[in-house]
């Protein structure tokens, strides 16, 4: 039975403990884990007090028995919910179709088996991926198998003890909004064991309701990534690559050989299949950490570029040579703004930059690619945070035919160009890094002097992330509160030009106490627009008790600007409780 709220707390979470341990469905071996919690009320509260619930990136969390714990009961009633709901939706379709898609996690293969057979036991077929891959190829793959639905079993970047469950709709975007929300009221009311109808794996062969996605579905990938290329490959640059235990192994090296860049170095020790990521602990290509092996190679091979990819290889870190031999890490709003200067130089030499061609940036990214995009005529529009909401535009250029989607990223290491895959693609970003690097050094530059001469052009912009871990839910709400009381006027020894409230849909010029709507969707994040191109933001998570405090600043030099981020970050930090 799904959770009764109405139930006092306690026997709201023993009840839910006792159904799953007495239910016939579950197999001895989850029964026995969870006999092994008897009398640790801690452990079983935390295990069945809530429920997984769909966040920013679908369904995420620690693997293991309960209704707060990823496993394959709680795989199948979600399933069982995204079939309700497709067989809803799409009642015309003669054959409904879902790929599927796993990477190199615990339990990843084995999940990803139940979604198939919960989808074959609601009459759609699943396509399931032979081999783990990528999370864009499974973006790809709904849109060019004709699906009405995909979903990948990882959990991105989080620790090794994580897994999840990402859903995408028709058009190989991330359920945004209304789809999410639709999706969770199917959920939400379906029993863990009563309400699942699920074939095993040898019925749904026999009723054609399970199909294998081959090896061979990569060249029709790789093939139209090849089509982004604006520049022959170069066999003189050297690149030392690592999949950080994931499925950026089976693509990236194979797609930049075939493009002309003979010269790629795989980090062998992290080239192996490794659930526990026994290497690196947190695989994050935003992390300077997750490079130490890699940067080993780098300095052995005299590399002119250092990539890493996170183990659903969908976000991209990477580190350039310097011209004094050594070697700089770029964060993704600098990586961002360089790619997008690349591809718009390399567009306009062409005289190809589109009418009505449009960049995407989630509103917590920096202002220098907006800044770099004008210098073209080019347009940039803003989403909230998500991958998801750029894939929407996407589609939503598709239909209206208005606008032209030309490049997308966010700050944390995500990019997309192309709109055959409508989420963030480290396979593509690999390829389209790596030839702006060999592009720059036959002209003599090295890409941390190219960022240079962004700077001195748009001005120096210099971005941090504050990650705050707070004791309760209730904290980041208070924090909130106190910026959405009586509208500051300075902070951090800046003017506040405008304060935008996402939650209320409102915004308000604090100069001219003029107000606006805001035309994005509701969510709990609060703007601060401050002279100078600076700004501040605030978003706290959905699901738990911790914030993110996102910070921006431009000057004329680095040291001034470096003086400004300490001033603003300070300020903050100092209003929110946290110093």
């Amino acid at each position: 039975m799904p959770i009764n709220k109405k139930e006092p707390a306690r026997q709201q979470w023993e009840r839910a403990y006792q159904e799953w341990l007495s239910s016939t469905t579950l197999d001895e071996e989850s029964k026995k884990e969870l006999r092994k919690l008897k009398g640790n009320d801690e452990e079983i509260r935390e295990r069945f007090a809530q429920e997984l619930e769909f966040g920013t990136a679908g369904l995420r969390g620690i693997v293991g028995m309960g209704t707060n714990r990823i496993n394959k009961y709680t795989i199948r009633r979600t399933t069982q919910g995204l079939a309700n709901y497709l067989n809803e939706r799409y009642p015309q379709e003669k054959e409904r179709k879902i790929a599927i898609a796993y990477d190199s996690r615990c339990n990843s293969r084995q999940f990803a088996e139940e979604v198939a057979r919960v989808a074959a036991g609601n009459g759609i077929k699943a396509l399931l991926f032979r081999e783990m891959r990528p999370t864009p190829q499974l973006s790809f793959a709904v849109r060019e198998l004709g699906c009405q639905a995909g979903v990948i079993i990882t959990a991105s970047h989080n620790p090794p003890e994580y897994n999840g469950y990402k859903v995408y709709g028709a058009d190989g975007g991330q359920g945004a909004t209304k789809f999410s929300e639709d999706l969770s009221a199917k959920i939400r009311p379906l029993d863990y064991f009563q309400d699942i109808a699920i074939l095993s794996r040898e019925e749904a062969l026999a009723e054609n309701l399970w199909e294998y996605i081959e090896k061979d579905f990569d060249d029709l990938y790789l093939d139209k990534i090849k089509t982004l290329s604006m520049n022959p490959g170069d066999d003189r640059i050297r690149v030392v690559y690592t999949p950080l235990h994931g499925t950026g192994f089976f693509l990236i090296p194979r797609l930049l050989g075939e493009l002309g860049y003979p010269q790629v170095f795989l980090v062998e020790e992290q080239a192996t299949m490794d659930p526990s990521f026994s290497t690196v602990g947190y695989p994050n290509p935003e992390e300077r950490k997750s490079f130490d092996l890699a940067m080993q190679l780098a300095e052995a091979k005299n590399a002119d570029i250092v990539l890493a990819t996170d183990p659903d290889a969908d976000r991209i870190g990477c580190i350039f040579k310097t011209p004094d031999q050594g070697y700089t890490m770029l964060n993704g709003n600098q990586i961002g703004a360089l790619l997008l200067n690349y591809l718009l130089g390399q567009l306009k030499a062409r005289d190809a930059i589109p009418a009505g061609g449009v960049m995407i940036k989630s509103i917590v990214t920096g202002n220098l690619g907006k800044k770099v995009a004008a210098s073209y005529g080019v347009e940039t529009i803003e989403t909230l945070t998500g991958f998801k909401y750029i894939g929407e535009k996407i589609e939503e250029f598709a239909s209206s035919g208005k606008h032209h989607f030309l490049f997308g990223y966010e700050e944390s290491c995500g990019y997309l160009t192309g709109t055959f895959v409508r989420d963030k693609d480290a396979i593509i970003a690999s390829a389209l890094l790596v030839e702006m690097c060999a592009y720059y050094k036959n002209k003599g530059q090295s890409i941390p002097e190219v960022l240079e001469e962004l700077y001195n052009k748009f001005g120096y912009y210099l971005e941090i992330v504050e990650p705050i871990q707070l004791e309760t839910a209730a904290q980041s709400a208070e924090i909130l509160h106190t910026f959405r009381g009586k509208p500051l006027e300075m902070i951090g020894g800046l003017k506040i030009i405008e304060r935008r409230d996402y939650k209320s849909g409102k915004s308000i010029n604090l100069q001219t106490g003029e107000e606006g709507n805001l035309l994005l969707p509701s969510s709990d994040v609060l703007f601060f627009n401050l002279e100078g191109d600076s700004w501040f933001s605030i978003r706290p998570s959905g699901t738990e008790p911790k914030m993110k405090l996102y910070f921006s600043v431009s000057a004329p030099s680095k040291e001034k600007a470096r003086a400004k981020l300490a001033a603003l970050r300070d300020d903050v930090l100092t209003r929110s409780g946290q110093k």
